[in-house]
């Protein structure tokens, strides 16, 4: 696993320190979290939970889930806290695509991806490639967009040849965007802008994770990512969601705050 990224790209330091002087903000209607990030406390306290996010700031979350809840009962809480859905994690593989597009709707959310996958040989990747297209074309016909989000293995080639650009190559960009974790391309020892640039107009979501000095997973502006420098950078083009996300915090509400505040007050 390789933790060097490109120079003056990823990690230059610490987060706050690039673009100090610069006037852009990620406007506010587009700071989200992905709520994975708060799995343990929304399954003690759903609704307690959803209220201190919105306490915090949050207009926007992104679903893995509904802890329990049918749809219905999900966006009513949503509802009651003056939060929206604006995209989920939903896998399509094994799934009924249509009752996906049913709660998609109920939830309100017109942006989702699959969260995962992971195959050994090219003819997998591009199998998988074109299920995912498949997929992405009934989304998009129900007016939802749907997206593949990676990890660091879709970077590793296989036979020479990287996953990530098998699913890009095998798949229609009206069908298919690009939700990039932004970590995970890091880990992976790739430069987060040129992978946007790469697939330039199809990556419309960013999760924004940063990355301990360790390698492990740290708060947002804690850490040795440079996203003033790459926000700057991929700025041009669609405007993105700015997920926060952790995989593993200490204490997933304040991460949640740190996370939103970072993002908030990030000039670049």
């Amino acid at each position: 696993m390789s933790g060097t990224a490109q120079a003056g790209t990823a990690q230059a330091g610490t987060a706050r320190a690039a673009g100090a002087a610069a006037g852009r903000r990620v406007p506010k209607n587009h700071i989200s979290i992905q709520l994975y990030t708060l799995r343990s406390v929304l399954d003690d306290d759903l609704a307690g939970t959803l209220e201190a996010l919105a306490d915090i700031g949050y207009r926007a979350v992104e679903l893995a889930g509904t802890h329990g809840r049918s749809a219905a009962e999900f966006r009513r809480l949503l509802d009651r806290y003056h939060l929206r859905a604006t995209s989920a994690h939903v896998g399509f593989e094994g799934a009924d695509v249509d009752r996906l597009i049913e709660d998609a709707r109920t939830l309100g959310y017109s942006t989702a991806a699959c969260a995962w996958a992971n195959h050994p040989t090219l003819d997998e990747w591009t199998a998988f490639a074109r299920r995912l297209d498949r997929a992405g074309r009934a989304f998009r016909k129900a007016g939802i967009s749907y997206g593949y989000h990676n990890h660091a293995q879709e970077f590793t080639p296989v036979d020479g040849v990287r996953p990530i650009d098998v699913l890009a190559g095998n798949t229609d960009r009206r069908n298919v965007h690009f939700e990039d974790d932004l970590y995970w391309v890091v880990v992976a020892g790739a430069d987060p802008v040129a992978e946007y640039h790469r697939r330039f107009g199809r990556v419309t979501q960013f999760h924004v994770k940063d990355r301990a000095p360790d390698g492990g997973f740290a708060d947002l502006g804690t850490g040795t990512m440079d996203f003033a420098e790459i926000f700057r950078r991929t700025w041009r083009g669609p405007m993105k969601q700015y997920i926060v996300e952790h995989d593993a915090p200490e204490d997933p509400l304040e991460t949640a705050r740190v996370g939103y505040e970072y993002l908030a007050d990030l000039r670049f």
